[in-house]
């Protein structure tokens, strides 16, 4: 199964971290623009144009990986901060009692981890964003993670959010 899922990696490996605006531009930095622009792509349009945020990473992930007719879950961690609301999406799936994070578009992180629960790989991943993308500064309050479904390819920023929040909130411990 492991080398199925490498294989996974490598096909992914072909897709840099950026996105495509509503006029097709392809951008490699999420910037002041994105929130207004930024357009979902599906699967096949990710590995078309080979860009793609975390979001619609663990899309092509969802995709990939469904064939493999394992159990998965997505997920999306959000920091509430006013105007900035730093998230990340990733996808844990389980096999031979063992969970794995498969991790694509966070670079420091790329790889397959392996846990023993699903609450592990959560805190572990939880743990990383607040010392990593957040820098240790932030309120609990406003951390939130959610389980959420296959979202509509198309939508914006803004409906993207609202659908992972129409998911199941997630208390890590």
């Amino acid at each position: 199964m492991l080398s199925i899922n490498r294989s996974i990696m490598i096909k992914m490996d072909n897709v840099d971290y950026g996105w495509k605006d509503k006029n097709g531009e392809i951008h490699y930095e999420v910037d002041g623009t994105f929130a207004d622009n930024f357009i979902f792509q599906s699967p096949d349009e990710v590995l078309n144009n080979k860009v793609g945020i975390c979001w619609e990473q663990v899309e092509l992930e969802r995709k990939l990986i469904k064939k493999l007719k394992v159990s998965f879950n997505t997920y999306f961690i959000v920091h509430y901060d006013n105007d900035k609301c730093p998230t990340h999406t990733f996808l844990i799936y389980n096999t031979n009692n063992k969970y794995y994070w498969f991790e694509h578009s966070w670079e420091l992180f790329r790889g397959i981890h392996e846990y023993n629960e699903e609450n592990d790989a959560l805190k572990d991943i939880k743990e990383k964003f607040i010392n990593y993308e957040l820098n240790n500064e932030y309120n609990p309050e406003n951390l939130y993670v959610y389980k959420y479904d296959k979202p509509n390819y198309g939508i914006g920023c803004l409906d993207f959010y609202k659908h992972c929040e129409k998911g199941q909130k997630i208390n890590i411990e």
